[in-house]
């Protein structure tokens, strides 16, 4: 609703209050949930009006909509339930005459029997949804119907009588819809003059009797129901209104002048209407075309998924008159006023097959599987896309960058429901089942395979900030859309739970349930279920008007051209046949079904529209093209391999770009003509300003590590040489040059061992970044272990002498959200009784000697930890230990919580055996043995089902294990310790050595290695991904930090340990290094150092340049992987070009 109607909802409302119109006045205040009246919420509790309590608060907010709407409801059936209870006491009469005395007892008992009942019926009907939240609450209230006086419970001892408990329970009620964000800005009516609507009604009138060609002086005004006139002075008929200039146009007679006029009003009939039976359009909808709001009369179809935009966007529609003799007609924005749907015709197509995106411009690696992608709709060149492990990105295809990438994380646990809480417990990997951009681009919508959508909102930098995450469907939430009816804008969601619900886009508060469907709800333009039916609705919540069968009887998406004047859909049959037809929208019939399918084929087809002209499926490891008036298939691209069997895909909203998902867990981008110019236009302006930047830095600059010469004509170059690609066809996809797509395959140059000068940003100067040394005034022991809170708010360290030290930082002005920064220097927290979080250790085996490990939950409120003695786990509010295990020996060595339950964890120990711990029942499941040296790291892995050496975690048999290389120039035999992280794909590890880091597949064959050489030539200390798997950050035993390319090793940047210890520390510590590296939980920019001095660094990058080695390009053999050793055999193709094997 736009702000005019809304405000005018408000003028009504004062309006009835002053003619006293009360029962009005609340129905509308419900109705509307613009305003809620809290005095008469007062007033109808104190009466006991229960009934109307929950009617009046059900307007603003449901059961299950947040844990503040949950206990506003418990409270008001408790006290229903509790005043049942207490009336078991009637009215005495006095009774004169002694034979009515046992009639008198038999009404008596029936009182008291009936008001029990009541109690039985409000704890069944009422309270027993509460039940699956708190069993033993409701347990305990269901205990009170055994006791005479309930207040004979401890509890309710101190219950008084009813009024003086409604009271009580009022404070309560207030300050619940207080803190309920559903009720913000609604308890207090907008300020405005008394009689505000009388006021404008009179101006109306003023202004119209100044249009009276013949004004008198008193004019007798006698209807509201059409404009004023004076009656000329002969006393003959007034001349009928007109349309002047000043005036505008005069309302069609019965429909009142729509609000909407003040503003930019477009509305747009829904596309559907032609499947109504009894369609009756009185009133077009307004802004694209999305779920249809109910008119007067209410009979249009739901029209449940936006399409795109029309081009052209031409002027706003008049409102139709329901008499109007084109009700069945649709009316179009465009050059073509009316599109009959029975008659309707299309012209051929005159097209050429140069405008069909087939050439290959891009071939992008996202990671993991991509499930599900979206083109943003203003600019072209911008893509979501969405993957099986949860995670979501948002690439410029133009210039190749990764502008945002958001791994799977749900942002308020407590505030979702218990069943999604239990099912996460049990199995806690995520996938995206569909990610989509609002109407405009500057919000988006990602739905997952488990209960919950979240809402971003996106602005033109690229910066991407969490708006709402809704608990949406009881299991997976299979499709989302935006829609704006009358203006509002709204989330469509369906799932497998059977239902749509439709979402208030601003809070979050559920608008509308539909349900109907008796299978799961797959998708939506209409609905389809996956037993094929396809219904339509409307806001009335009265049921479907529209049922029919889809081909296939399977999963079914629909979708409409890109004008919106045709409809089609696409489904698959669990046999895995496809079947792609356009409909009669008219009859609601099958109008044309097009061939080209593989007979059978396992996985459902996607498909898309474009132009008006082409649809676009993706079939037997192809993409299929068809004129949309031809049921023969125009043409086939594609390779035998790269492509899956069949891909999902994603047209832009020009028809120029095409994203075809691939089998290695990337995606391509097709083009055509016009799509090639834009990405080479795009290509040419980041060249551009690549270049302005490197001549606009031309000096050297000398540091500790030598010479360091900026970018030079050399490297610029390199740069033109990378972006400015051939591009390539599709047919020959599958035997491409990988050199030439350097994104996915960078090529090892010949003579890569011949030593080079540095050419790569090195930082030596603390102006150069943000370094912060967080303050500890106690005695200096080298940092063990280092780890961010989940939610990034603190940092946690073990030392060697067994005491954890935690930083806070706190909410300030600089600081409103309290994350980490190195702006800000955080607290060294303690609890107020000064208690310290010190570990158990082994009497035997000085702290310092022992192997430190650390694990933290996943709410942040317990740690387990370990230091050579007993496992210990610790409360983080308190410090207190809550427990200690497993005393030594073996003492424990490495701790990795289970990713499905946070009651099992994986426990590496000192004799090479791994044990499986489940602290619920203080028991060890399994005790894993393969190795031959102590554990000193382990990483699970959700996708691979995995716990490496590689072990299956279902039955925890061994699948593999694998000693790794050594590079170049090392012994072959390896001593150290060896440490391994699983990538965000969940399918890629890290390993780090002091003499390597190194990318490993899921079959544990290295795929890239670097080794420490020339400027970073120290022994590596320690290694850890971003937040976001991008980057990969280095700490080497001179103190020396090194920023990698994640997918490919190459050095982005290095840091001196000038730039982040002060010259006075430095001097008097010069050994001092990063024992370990921990990243922020979601800024991949940020790192933290724990040093061997027992000092902490928090690093970022300078405000000037966000991102570590943003701009420059890297081409000499320090930013390269080096060769893989030729003595294994799997790899010995890959001796003299390793970077060449196929990354993520």
């Amino acid at each position: 609703m736009s702000s005019l109607s809304r405000e005018l909802v408000f003028l009504i409302l004062q309006f009835l209050d002053e003619e006293k119109f009360k029962e009005t006045v609340h129905k509308l205040e419900q109705e509307s949930a613009f305003f809620f009246n809290m005095k008469y919420f007062e007033e109808q509790v104190q009466a006991g009006e229960w009934d109307e309590v929950e009617k009046y608060l059900c307007g603003f907010t449901k059961v299950e909509d947040n844990r503040y709407s949950m206990k506003i409801f418990f409270e008001i059936r408790k006290q229903k339930y509790l005043e049942a209870l207490d009336r078991q006491e009637p009215n005495i009469y006095y009774i004169y005459i002694s034979h009515h005395f046992t009639l008198f007892i038999d009404i008596l008992v029936a009182n008291i029997r009936n008001d029990r009942a009541k109690a039985v019926e409000i704890l069944v009907k009422d309270l027993k949804v509460f039940s699956t939240f708190n069993e033993e609450l409701f347990k305990e209230i269901t205990q009170l119907l055994t006791l005479d006086n309930f207040r004979q419970n401890e509890q309710l001892s101190k219950y008084g009588d009813t009024k003086s408990a409604r009271s009580i329970m009022l404070v309560e009620l207030k300050k619940l819809i207080e803190a309920n964000p559903l009720f913000r800005e609604k308890l207090t009516l907008p300020v405005f003059k008394a009689s505000r609507l009388r006021t404008l009604i009179n101006q109306s009138l003023n202004w119209q009797h100044q249009l009276c060609k013949n004004p008198r002086p008193n004019p007798d005004i006698k209807t509201l129901f059409i404009d004023h006139t004076c009656a000329s002075n002969n006393g003959g008929r007034a001349p009928p209104p007109t349309n002047s200039s000043l005036s505008g146009p005069v309302p069609k007679a019965g429909v009142f002048p729509p609000i909407g006029a003040h503003g930019p009003f477009q509305p747009i009939v829904s596309p559907s209407a032609g499947w109504m039976a009894t369609a009756n359009l009185s009133m077009p909808q307004p802004g694209p075309p999305g779920l249809v709001q109910q008119q007067q009369p209410p009979v249009t179809a739901a029209f449940l998924k936006h399409p795109r935009t029309p081009p052209g966007g031409g002027p706003g529609l008049e409102y139709q008159m329901a008499e109007s003799e084109h009700l069945m007609k649709r009316a179009r924005v465009g050059p073509s006023d009316e599109v009959s749907f029975s008659g309707s015709t299309h012209p051929p197509n005159s097209y050429s097959l140069d405008d069909l995106p087939k050439t290959v411009v891009r071939l992008l690696n996202q990671g993991s599987n991509v499930m599900s992608m979206d083109f943003h709709p203003q600019q072209q060149t911008i893509l979501l896309a969405g993957t099986n492990v949860g995670e979501i990105s948002i690439w410029e295809i133009g210039t190749r960058e990764r502008m945002v990438h958001k791994p799977f994380k749900v942002w308020d646990l407590s505030a979702c429901s218990m069943p999604f809480q239990t099912t996460l417990v049990k199995d806690a990997a995520v996938s995206v089942n569909r990610c989509i951009w609002g109407p405009d681009g500057s919000i988006l919508g990602v739905a997952f395979s488990k209960h919950i959508v979240q809402i971003y909102t996106y602005n033109q930098s690229g910066e991407l900030r969490q708006h709402l995450e809704i608990d949406a469907h009881v299991g997976g939430v299979n499709d989302i859309a935006f829609a704006q009816p009358n203006k509002q804008m709204c989330i469509v969601t369906c799932g497998d739970d059977k239902t749509i619900k439709v979402w208030d886009a601003v809070g979050g508060r559920r608008l509308y349930m539909f349900e109907g469907h008796e299978a799961p709800v797959y998708s939506f333009i209409f609905s389809t279920a996956i037993d094929g039916k396809i219904k339509a609705w409307l806001y009335d919540c009265l049921g479907s008007r529209v049922d029919y069968d889809a081909p296939g009887l399977w999963c079914t998406t629909m979708a409409y051209s890109t004008d919106g004047t045709r409809l089609f859909s696409c489904g698959t049959s669990k046999e895995g046949e496809a079947h792609l037809v356009e409909w009669n929208e008219s009859e609601g019939a099958i109008k044309r079904e097009y061939s080209g399918f593989k007979k059978r084929s396992m996985g459902v087809v996607q498909f898309d529209t474009t132009k008006n002209r082409f649809l676009a499926a993706g079939d037997e490891f192809q993409i299929k093209f068809w004129d949309m008036d031809n049921n023969d298939m125009l043409t086939a691209t594609g390779p035998n391999n790269g492509l899956p069997a069949r891909p999902r895909l994603r047209f832009n909203k020009e028809g120029s770009l095409l994203a075809v998902s691939t089998s290695d867990n990337g995606f391509i981008i097709l083009a055509n003509n016009d799509g090639q110019r834009m990405v080479r236009m795009l290509e040419s302006q980041a060249y551009e300003r690549t270049r302005a930047l490197s001549d606009s830095v031309k000096p050297s600059i000398t540091g500790p590590l030598g010479p360091i010469p900026n970018a030079s004509s050399s490297m610029v170059t390199a740069i033109e040489r990378d972006r400015m690609q051939t591009p390539l066809s599709i047919g020959n996809l599958a035997n491409a040059e990988s050199s030439k797509v350097v994104d996915i395959k960078p090529r090892i140059v010949e003579g890569a061992d011949k030593p080079t000068s540095w050419k790569l940003p090195d930082i030596v100067d603390s102006s150069h970044l943000k370094a912060l040394r967080l303050p500890d005034p106690t005695a200096a022991s080298k940092v063990m272990r280092l780890i961010y809170t989940n939610s990034g708010l603190s940092l946690l360290a073990l030392a060697s002498n067994a005491i954890h030290k935690l930083w806070k930082w706190q909410r300030s002005e600089r600081n409103p959200s309290g994350k980490s920064t190195a702006s800000i220097v955080p607290q060294l927290w303690q609890p107020t009784n000064g208690a310290l979080m010190s570990n158990d250790v082994n009497e035997s085996k000085s702290a310092e000697e022992s192997a430190a490990c650390i694990a933290l939950s996943k709410n942040d409120s317990y740690v387990m930890s370990a230091s050579g003695g007993k496992v210990s786990l610790f409360n983080m509010m308190t410090f207190k230990v809550m427990t200690t295990f497993m005393p030594p020996p073996p003492a424990a060595t490495y701790l990795a919580f289970h990713p499905q339950d946070n009651n099992i964890i994986a426990i590496g120990m000192e004799d090479s055996t791994i044990q499986i711990y489940n602290v619920r029942v203080d028991e060890v499941k399994m005790k894993l043995k393969g190795h031959q040296k102590p554990i000193t790291g382990l990483a699970f892995s959700q996708t691979l089902n995995a716990l490496l050496c590689i072990w299956n975690i279902n039955g925890w048999e061994k699948r593999k294990s694998r000693n790794i290389q050594s590079p170049p120039g090392h012994p072959s035999s390896l001593v150290g310790e060896t440490k391994v992280q699983f990538h965000n794909d969940q399918r890629h590890l890290l390993v780090i050595h002091e003499s390597q880091i190194a990318i490993y597949d899921h079959q544990l064959e290295c795929l890239k290695l670097w080794s420490p050489r020339e400027s970073l030539s120290a022994a590596i200390s320690s290694a850890i991904y971003s937040c976001d798997g991008m980057l990969l950050y280095t700490g080497f035993s001179d103190g020396a930090v090194g920023v990698f390319d994640a997918d490919n090793l190459r050095l982005r940047c290095r840091i001196a340990p000038s730039a982040y210890i002060s010259s006075s520390i430095s001097s008097s510590n010069s050994t001092a290094y990063p024992a370990v590296i921990a990243s922020h939980p979601s800024d991949p920019n940020q790192f933290a150092l724990g040093m061997s001095d027992g000092s902490v660094h928090v690093i970022e990058p300078a405000d000037a340049d966000p991102k570590w080695g943003g701009s420059t390009s890297q081409d000499n053999n320090a930013a390269l992987p080096l060769p893989l050793p030729s003595s294994n055999p799997s790899n010995s193709a890959l001796n003299s070009q390793p970077s060449e094997t196929p990354s993520r």
